[in-house]
């Protein structure tokens, strides 16, 4: 296993031009599969498939359920890409859709927004994804899909806040603040169907930081403050790490993750020595696993992990960058992983079914607009947690 080094890290070299040029094609390859994706659903308010999932006999469980998901996180971070890139109007496009979303749910009407909706034009009201079981004859949909997490709430807001989408970006901000606000920071929001959602009393490090960032670029001062807190409060000084939150229960977590150990630094709100140590921690050759759980690389957190190297001007910036560019999919996407499953240490959510166990959240191979944005943003040079606009 290749492990960073000091000089690695400390090497401020300035890049070649070669290699600058070599970064900017990719982040224009990237760039240009989106609007490959956007152009093929026709013109107005759109959210694109989070997954290019596979289709007949090769197809699962996973390809099933995921087949028609625009997750909001994914679609909000496509729309920064497109934003950084110069295209404001394909951004708009997706901002657009997600407050039509807003605007227009089936069942709620207080400013939040659901995990995913169904990918292709927007309709009003909003269609949720779902799919055919075959086993029961009828339609499914995802508790998780169907959900609200703060985190992707917070996302569309700073792509909202990018875009001067300020009164939807607002209102979902006083859903945060309203329904969510816990004692230190924000809860982890609801899981389940529309008249018995759960409501998720966790509180994760990564969400709570999403939320200040949003907070912050809405200029929402006291709000700002409130998330801050419990982002500062989850760093442990003794290992030099962020904690990934809070269980109900009030314990600190465990796992080291790649989002809460790597975007405080990116969102101000951390150290680049922090962010360091939680890339040695997880790192699996040349890029990064989810957590440490993780058995193998997960492109998107090696993406987001060489912006964060390439901002300490770190060398091994390049080589992530490049482990990301050797797994493009045939459409122009980055696979969501190397091998054929990760583990992440994550459940999607608490059972709804008595005597069953939670599902696992893992990752598998196929291309991923999450994976594709973080990408582009990095060989872009854009960080979207300090300069979305």
């Amino acid at each position: 296993m290749n492990k960073l080094t000091r000089r690695g890290f400390c090497t401020g070299a300035l890049l070649v031009p070669a290699l600058a040029q070599a970064k900017a094609a990719l982040g224009q390859q990237l760039v240009t599969a989106l609007l490959g994706q956007m152009a093929a659903l026709g013109d107005g308010p759109v959210l694109l498939n989070s997954y290019l999932v596979k289709t007949g006999p090769g197809a699962d469980d996973f390809d099933l359920t995921q087949a028609n998901a625009a997750y909001v996180y994914d679609n909000a971070l496509a729309g920064l890409l497109l934003l950084a890139a110069g295209h404001k109007a394909q951004a708009q496009r997706i901002g657009d859709a997600l407050a039509i979303a807003q605007a227009h749910d089936r069942h709620f009407h207080d400013g939040r927004l659901r995990n995913g909706y169904a990918a292709g034009p927007m309709t009003t009201p909003a269609k949720l994804p779902g799919f055919w079981n075959k086993k029961t004859k009828q339609w499914d949909e995802d508790p998780y899909q169907v959900g609200t997490d703060t985190g992707p709430v917070a996302w569309a807001m700073l792509l909202w806040a990018a875009l001067g989408m300020t009164a939807p970006a607002n209102k979902a901000g006083n859903f945060l603040d309203e329904k969510l606000r816990a004692p230190l920071g924000y809860y982890g929001g609801f899981y389940g169907f529309d008249a018995t959602q759960q409501k998720l009393t966790w509180e994760s490090t990564e969400q709570n930081l999403d939320s200040a960032v949003a907070f912050r670029n809405l200029g929402r001062a006291e709000d700002f403050a409130h998330a801050t807190a419990f982002v500062h409060a989850a760093y442990d000084a003794r290992q030099g790490l962020f904690k990934t939150g809070l269980t109900p229960t009030g314990k600190p977590g465990a796992m080291v993750a790649a989002d809460a150990g790597i975007w405080p630094y990116l969102a101000g709100l951390g150290s680049a020595a922090s962010a360091k140590h939680a890339i040695r921690k997880l790192q699996h050759g040349l890029g990064i696993g989810f957590s440490d759980a993780s058995n193998g690389i997960w492109l998107e957190g090696t993406a987001f992990a060489a912006l964060a190297l390439k901002t300490m001007h770190a060398v091994l910036a390049k080589a992530f960058l490049g482990t990301v560019s050797a797994n493009l999919s045939p459409q122009g996407y980055v696979f969501a992983t190397i091998g054929p499953e990760l583990t992440t240490g994550l459940t999607v959510g608490p059972s709804l079914k008595k005597g069953m166990p939670p599902q696992n959240f893992n990752y598998y191979r196929r291309p991923s607009l999450s994976a594709t944005s973080w990408a582009g943003l990095a060989a872009l040079g854009v960080n979207p947690l300090r300069n979305a606009t």
